[in-house]
């Protein structure tokens, strides 16, 4: 098996693997309808055109016996890089597909730069969270998803700089609203700069809302859907990976 970055040519390959990886992952928990919508969307072949082409946006394919039977999508913003989608084909799990994939995505988003690896998986989806956890990933945090008419836990999971803590990525930082501790692993991609989650408590028991890096300021507000936005600058959360499903 090879692991190697994925082309054009790898479009209607890559298609396939998610899926039927997103069937076997999520059609139990969300449905075959809201499966079906969001692979149709995120697999689209101009919007596949241009994450491939995107700078900041690594594809990477699995191939075994000249066919691919799996991928990662992962993204860089500043140091920080966040794995989108990890995929392998259900026929080819069990055998290292998966680890190999992971560990060829984290080797080459280190060498362009990321010190610190963020994942994230639906609760539901337990291979996906074991996954994470027996390879070094730390679960940082959770959040809710509205994904149609339901709502969805989704764990964040970070993997740290050797030697780093959670009591090393937590800051205090003074706002309007009082001393805040904003959480540096428990971050939304925002359309200016990112937004961390931030507690009243150094031991992150109360949870405040969120900080925006952009301005500094935590005078933030989140709609039912999710969305993230700064009353002081404007700064908006970026769309993530689920919101095809919802919009």
């Amino acid at each position: 098996m090879i692991v190697r970055e994925a082309t054009h040519a790898d479009g209607d390959a890559v298609r396939a693997v998610a899926n039927a990886s997103l069937e076997a992952s999520y059609a139990d928990p969300l449905g075959d309808d809201i499966v079906h919508t969001a692979a149709t969307e995120w697999y689209d072949s101009d919007r596949l055109a241009d994450r491939l082409d995107t700078d900041a946006v690594q594809y990477l394919v699995a191939e075994r016996d000249d066919a691919v039977v799996g991928f990662s999508e992962s993204e860089r913003d500043g140091d920080v890089a966040a794995i989108q989608w990890l995929h392998v084909h259900p026929d080819a799990r069990g055998d290292g597909v998966g680890g190999s994939l992971l560990s060829d995505t984290e080797t080459r988003l280190l060498e362009h730069g990321a010190s610190r690896i963020e994942g994230r998986v639906l609760a539901a989806n337990e291979p996906g969270n074991d996954f994470y956890q027996a390879h070094g990933y730390a679960r940082s945090g959770t959040r809710e998803l509205a994904i149609r008419n339901d709502t969805h836990t989704e764990h964040l999971y970070v993997k740290l700089p050797a030697a780093a803590s959670t009591a090393a990525m937590t800051e205090r930082r003074e706002t309007t609203a009082g001393d805040l501790w904003v959480a540096l692993d428990e971050r939304e991609r925002g359309s200016d700069a990112p937004f961390y989650a931030a507690y009243r408590d150094a031991d992150r028991e109360t949870k405040y809302g969120f900080y925006c890096a952009a301005c500094e300021h935590a005078d933030t507000a989140m709609n039912t859907m999710g969305r993230v936005a700064c009353n002081n600058c404007g700064n908006e959360r970026r769309e993530t990976r689920w919101d095809a499903a919802y919009l």
